[in-house]
């Protein structure tokens, strides 16, 4: 049988056509199944953009560590003991652990929701100051809006420099002010702004970002006098290597430089991006893969309405089969046929479902874009080009599934009885 022929197309519409509602309401069921699909994955992949969004640029690959008391006695220190990070150990940390990737130490003072430590002018303001390195851009990246970042060249030369956040500009400075080589105040020391800077991130960490100010971190422990402390550590792991295979090998040897009891898993607190993002990676995974299940369980109902359909429309056209099969055509050109026209209707309600789901994310991201809606949770619903390639391919081939019972029935009529049949 040619698919092109347009005699079989011919009969294929007048089939359909001889019973408007039954077709329409059959078709309906394909549709609903593939555009509840759409739907559905569209939602997930909006709840998966808003969860990845809130992470920015952040390096994945990375773990945080910082100083706890100890809860176990060893060589003969106390349980309960205080300790430090401390430049040496950013030097060790360097030489014996080959699977760090970038380190960045840093010391902090003060907070944004604390007192005014931040002064210009008449403006005050409370903001989180932190010492960095340059390294710690490739760990939690900001955008630079004008200006730069610190640089060694400021670490070096203990530079009194700021970088402000996007908050820290609105709060210190008028709108027509540019910011970059003014003087701020920060706990009784004069800094110069170098660069200003916005977060990648959303929600709450987005707003601890906008109120931070970096400075070269060797310059926050002479101003400050913090000695050569580090107050916490930001690492990545090199390429192929776990996070968490790194993790412990600089635990163990800050345990070792610092006397704690190897036991001791209280000491040095740690907190693993790795592991949480592939937790999150894990759960949307799931709801993945359970929206496919469910989908494809509706859609499945609407191919059994199509198979059943069919089934009918055989039963109404025993006649003509016998007649076809009486004037010399072949078991194979009933069957095509048959497959077919389930194939046909299939494929077409599913495109319409596929177009109206995806029309219908497009509304929503549109009208969620223009309302300017929180997208903490929610962020840019769709699907991805391949899915919808796969919900066609699936659509055709549950199309000759459909079609194959009606089409074994519809051979299976013997010509003599068939022209028998009222």
């Amino acid at each position: 049988m040619k698919i092109f022929d347009a005699d079989n197309w011919h009969e294929i519409f007048s089939a359909l056509k001889k019973n408007k509602v039954r077709t329409f309401f059959t078709a309906f069921g394909v549709f609903w199944g593939i555009f509840m699909l759409v739907l559905m994955l569209g939602s997930g992949n909006g709840l998966k953009n808003a969860a990845y969004n809130g992470w920015g640029d952040f390096a994945t690959n990375s773990f945080f560590m910082w100083t706890q008391r100890t809860s176990m006695p060893y060589k003969g220190f106390k349980r309960g003991r205080s300790f430090n990070f401390n430049n040496q150990d950013t030097k060790a940390i360097r030489e014996n652990v080959p699977e760090v990737k970038t380190l960045a130490p840093r010391i902090q003072a003060g907070g944004y929701r604390g007192a005014s430590n931040v002064v210009r002018g008449k403006e005050t303001g409370a903001f989180n100051i932190y010492g960095d390195y340059p390294d710690f851009m490739d760990i939690d990246p900001v955008t630079i809006t004008k200006g730069r970042f610190v640089n060694q060249k400021d670490i070096t030369d203990m530079r009194k420099i700021a970088v402000i956040g996007n908050g820290v500009v609105d709060a210190l400075f008028k709108e027509e002010e540019n910011p970059i080589g003014e003087y701020i105040k920060i706990q009784g020391v004069y800094f110069n702004v170098v660069g200003t800077f916005k977060s990648k991130k959303n929600g709450g960490e987005a707003d601890r970002d906008a109120n931070s100010i970096f400075l070269p971190f060797s310059t926050m422990q002479k101003t400050y006098n913090y000695g050569d402390a580090v107050f916490w550590y930001a690492i990545t792991s090199k390429k192929g290597i776990s996070a968490s295979v790194t993790e412990e090998k600089v635990i163990k040897l800050m345990k070792q430089r610092h006397k704690v009891h190897p036991d001791d898993n209280q000491a040095i607190g740690h907190f693993n991006v790795e592991k949480e993002f592939n937790k999150m990676q894990g759960l949307f995974n799931g709801i993945d893969g359970l929206i496919w299940i469910v989908g494809i369980g509706t859609l499945l109902a609407g191919i059994i309405g199509v198979s059943n359909i069919m089934l009918i429309i055989i039963k109404e056209r025993t006649k003509e089969i016998g007649v076809k099969r009486a004037l010399g055509a072949t078991p194979l050109n009933i069957i095509s046929q048959v497959i077919l026209e389930s194939v046909f209707l299939t494929t077409m309600a599913g495109y319409f479902g596929l177009v109206m789901g995806v029309g219908a994310l497009g509304l929503l991201d549109n009208a969620m874009q223009n309302s300017g809606a929180d997208n903490r949770f929610f962020l840019h619903p769709g699907i991805n080009f391949s899915v919808g390639i796969t919900a066609l391919v699936i659509l055709i081939i549950a199309g000759i599934f459909a079609g194959m019972i009606p089409a074994k029935r519809a051979v299976s009529i013997k010509p003599v009885d068939a022209l028998r049949d009222e």
